[in-house]
C-alpha cells in the first residue's frame, strides 16, 4: 500500500483560479430545448420553495434519512462539541427526512440568506423561541404541526426517532395555512470550470471537540465521499453520502447565552463577516476567502486576487469549523533508478 503525507495546507500554497462563470437558470440541451437548473446546485431541476430541516448528527442518528436529496447540507457545532445538520431543499423532496431535532441560534443566521424559508425542527430551548418567532422564517416545527406530518419511527429510540413527511408539510403550510415561503434564490456561490492549479489531496479530516468527519476524493465518482467517526457515512439506502463540492468554512465559534436542558452551553457559529476556508473540488483543495456583509446577503468565495471560486455542479456540503482541517497528500511518485 502506498504511503501518503498528512499536512495542513496554508492559504499561501494555492495558486490563482481562472475567471468564474455565473450559475445558469436555463441552458440549451442537445435538442435545442431549454433546461431549468437549480440555483443552489446547478443540476437540472426545479427552483421551488426553500425548506430547511434540522437533523440529528449523533452516532445513534445514523443512518440519516433524506440527506442525499438535499441541495445543501451544513454541519454545525452544538453542545458538548457534537454536531448537528441543517439540510436545505428547494428541488426534489424525499419521501421522509430525519431524524429531526431541535433548532439552535446559529440556524437563524445561516438561514437568513435564503429568504423567508420554511423551517422544520422539533422544538427549541425556551429562551430561543422568541428569537425564532422574530426571525424571517416560518416555524414549521413538530410543536405546531400534526402527527400526520411528524411521526416517530418505532424501530429507533428517542430522541433520534422523529421524522417528517416534507411534501405534506409544504402542502399544508402553503395551501392550507397560506404561508408564502420564498422560492430559492442565488446565495453567493458560482458554478463553472475548476482551477488548473491548486493543491491535490487524497482526503481531508474535519473535527469538532466530539465529532469528526473525513472526506475522501473518488476519481471514479467525481465527488468527495464522507466518513463519519471513522466509518462510511451512508444514508438509509446504504449509499455513501458525498458531494462534488465540499466547503470548509472557518468561522468564529463562541459561547452563546443559550444552553440545553442539562446546562450545556450552546455554541454560536458566526457566518456573517469575512474569513478564510477551503473549497474542495476535483480532487483539490483551494484556499479561499469568504465574505458575507450581513445576514440577508449570500456568502461569496474568492481567491486573494478577488476572482470568484467556482463550485462544481451538484450537492454542496458546508462544514463550519474554527480550526484548520488536516489534508492528506498523494504519495510522491517513486524515483526511477538509472
Amino acid at each position: 500500500m502506498k504511503k501518503t503525507n498528512v499536512v495542513v495546507i496554508g492559504l499561501a500554497s494555492v495558486l490563482t483560479l481562472t475567471a468564474c462563470a455565473s450559475p445558469t437558470k436555463l441552458v440549451k440541451s442537445i435538442v435545442g430545448k431549454s433546461t431549468v437548473r437549480n440555483l443552489l446546485t446547478n443540476l437540472p431541476g426545479e427552483n421551488g420553495p426553500v425548506l430547511a430541516v434540522k437533523i440529528d448528527d449523533t452516532p445513534d442518528a445514523h443512518p440519516q434519512v433524506g440527506l442525499s436529496q438535499a441541495d445543501v447540507v451544513y454541519i454545525e457545532q452544538v453542545e458538548g462539541g457534537l454536531t448537528r445538520l441543517a439540510a436545505i431543499y428547494s428541488n426534489k423532496l424525499p419521501p421522509t427526512i430525519g431524524p429531526v431535532r431541535s433548532a439552535r441560534i446559529s440556524d437563524l443566521e445561516i438561514l437568513a440568506q435564503y429568504g423567508k424559508v420554511g423551517f422544520a425542527f422539533s422544538g427549541a430551548q425556551h429562551k430561543l423561541l422568541p428569537k425564532i418567532s422574530q426571525a424571517n422564517l416560518y416555524n414549521l416545527s413538530a410543536e405546531v404541526e400534526p402527527p400526520s406530518i411528524y411521526f416517530r419511527d418505532t424501530t429507533r429510540f428517542e430522541p433520534t426517532n422523529m421524522f417528517l413527511y416534507p411534501s405534506a408539510l409544504l402542502q399544508k403550510a402553503m395551501k392550507i395555512e397560506g404561508k408564502s415561503i420564498d422560492t430559492v434564490k442565488e446565495v453567493g456561490w458560482k458554478f463553472g470550470k475548476g482551477p488548473d492549479t491548486g493543491a491535490e489531496i487524497v482526503s481531508a479530516k474535519i473535527s469538532w471537540p466530539s465529532s469528526r468527519y473525513e472526506v475522501i476524493w473518488s476519481k471514479d465518482q467525481k465527488r468527495w465521499l464522507l466518513n463519519y467517526s471513522g466509518t462510511q457515512d451512508v444514508d438509509e439506502t446504504g449509499g455513501q453520502l458525498g458531494s462534488p463540492t465540499f466547503v470548509i468554512q472557518k468561522v468564529s465559534i463562541t459561547d452563546s447565552e443559550y444552553h440545553d436542558k442539562v446546562g450545556g452551553i450552546t455554541p454560536f457559529s458566526n457566518t456573517v463577516g469575512s474569513g478564510t476556508g477551503y473549497i474542495l473540488r476535483d480532487g483539490k483543495a483551494i484556499a479561499a476567502n469568504w465574505n458575507r456583509p450581513d445576514s440577508l446577503s449570500g456568502t461569496t468565495w474568492t481567491l486573494p486576487d478577488g476572482s470568484n471560486v467556482n463550485f462544481a455542479t451538484g450537492q454542496i456540503w458546508i462544514a463550519l469549523i474554527d480550526k484548520d482541517p488536516i489534508f492528506t497528500l498523494p504519495a510522491p511518485a517513486p524515483v526511477k533508478s538509472k
